[in-house]
């Protein structure tokens, strides 16, 4: 028998499901929301039930929506021939937060892992070259993570768009030291990387 009423324990225990959520920071939150105003409590379940009941994939972008095609695949001024190559929606929103990209997304929602069973057909690539000819894409941005799978996503899409259009422009975002950091704290991969993606500088 739990410390708390069955009612507390189990929200405390359907939070602590939640990633990065443990058996302590459920039990605050929990009692967080014990604490509050109702009202706090009945928006918050509003909330988790209205996501799941509107939220999908967009079906041009594969983006989270609750509107469908999304609203960067709906406005026609982002359709300027660049499409940016994603891992998931939370990497487009940094993207996007960024106010730099102004063209369209294309989200994979994950990367190639066999071992994991998961292939080209998971991550809808094909319905990322049926776009090229209808949107007249001249430029892809591959924005895949630093990762094992996320450079096999790379390479696999750097072939696979080469092979439907030899014309397209193709680049990968330039990954290397991050702003503030130091060098002597780098893991090796992360310098092979900044060094193959130098740039030149001028006075």
């Amino acid at each position: 028998m739990g410390i708390y009423p069955p009612s507390l324990e189990n929200l405390i225990e359907q939070l602590s499901r939640l990633p990065g959520i443990g058996q302590k920071s459920a039990t605050r939150v929990a009692l967080h929301i014990l604490r509050s105003r109702r009202d706090l409590a009945e928006g918050l379940a509003r909330s988790l039930v209205e996501v799941k009941e509107k939220i999908r994939f967009c079906s041009v972008c594969f983006n989270l929506t609750d509107d469908d095609p999304c609203a960067i695949c709906s406005n026609e001024n982002r359709a300027n021939g660049s499409i940016c190559i994603v891992e998931g929606p939370g990497d487009q929103l940094a993207l996007e937060s960024s106010g730099k990209f102004k063209g369209r997304y294309h989200v994979l929602n994950g990367v190639l892992s066999p071992l994991d069973g998961v292939g080209p057909e998971d991550l809808k690539i094909h319905r990322l070259l049926d776009r090229l000819e209808p949107e007249g894409i001249q430029e892809i941005i591959i924005a895949t993570n630093p990762t094992t799978g996320g450079e096999a996503t790379a390479t696999y899409l750097t072939k696979a768009l080469y092979e439907k259009d030899p014309r397209l422009n193709i680049t990968r975002i330039a990954l290397g030291v991050p702003m503030g950091g130091d060098l002597k704290y780098m893991d090796r991969m992360t310098l092979e990387r900044a060094l193959t993606s130098r740039t030149p500088v001028s006075p």
